[in-house]
């Protein structure tokens, strides 16, 4: 492999670790982003480092601050709603189309990403909050099954980057509704079987409203560096209740 490969593979690899670090709330939100810092933790040089922060503030997970350097996105009740109604814009969307081209392989995907997510729900019911980036990881791959005959990559790529800001707010939140949940996944599942489009919508758009409400009712903004809480009390405050 050529050096320059090298060091894109290493860029991406640190793009990917501060990515999720993100989502999944090890780097909070407004949480100051030092470059030195990062420089120590992910192993790289300051220039890749700007690099990748300026990729994400693309993204919309990242500020850059100007000359004060970049910081976590915040998080705010009144952008995870626009997140949710964009995710749901593009998912009901997604899903038709998912629903009229589906094939019998994209039947056996659906069933099987819903029997991963289904057993990860029975551990997350059980109370134990360890398993939480796998329980979203395996979420994310049930609905992304979904509609993942829609035949178009860029409604994919499109959804899997709001689906990826709704999660951060769940994760912040550590929200998980339980059996309310784990039945309108599997009612998801059973109007795709029956191609019941329409259902299927009214399902999801309960589903993700839901989700939306209940997060919001665990107050977890109020420690979000909102209300007095440094961003990295935060952070420690989800990795206990993990833990």
């Amino acid at each position: 492999m050529l050096p320059h490969a090298v060091a894109e593979t290493v860029a991406e690899s640190t793009y990917r670790r501060i990515r999720a670090d993100i989502i999944f709330g090890r780097l909070a939100p407004a949480q100051k982003l030092k470059l030195e810092s990062l420089k120590e933790t992910y192993e790289t040089s300051v220039s890749t480092l700007r690099e990748i922060l300026n990729r994400l503030s693309s993204e919309g997970l990242v500020v850059a601050e100007g000359q004060r350097g970049f910081e976590v996105s915040p998080i705010s009740a009144t952008d995870l709603r626009e997140i949710a109604a964009l995710r749901l814009l593009l998912e009901t969307h997604a899903l038709e189309q998912s629903f009229e081209r589906g094939d019998v392989d994209w039947e056996a995907r659906l069933v099987s990403a819903h029997h991963k997510l289904s057993r990860m729900e029975d551990i997350m019911a059980s109370g134990n909050p360890a398993q939480a980036e796998d329980w979203k990881r395996y979420d994310w791959e049930f609905h992304q099954a979904l509609i993942s005959a829609c035949g178009s990559k860029l409604l994919m790529h499109t959804h899997s980057v709001v689906f990826d800001k709704y999660l951060r707010y769940q994760m912040a939140a550590l929200s998980y509704r339980g059996e309310i949940a784990a039945q309108e996944h599997r009612q998801l599942l059973d109007a795709a079987m029956a191609r019941q489009t329409e259902t299927a919508k009214k399902i999801l758009i309960v589903h993700i409203e839901g989700g939306v409400e209940h997060a919001l009712a665990q107050n977890f903004l109020m420690g979000a560096g909102l209300s007095g809480e440094t961003p990295d009390g935060h952070a420690k405050r989800i990795e206990n209740a993990r833990g």
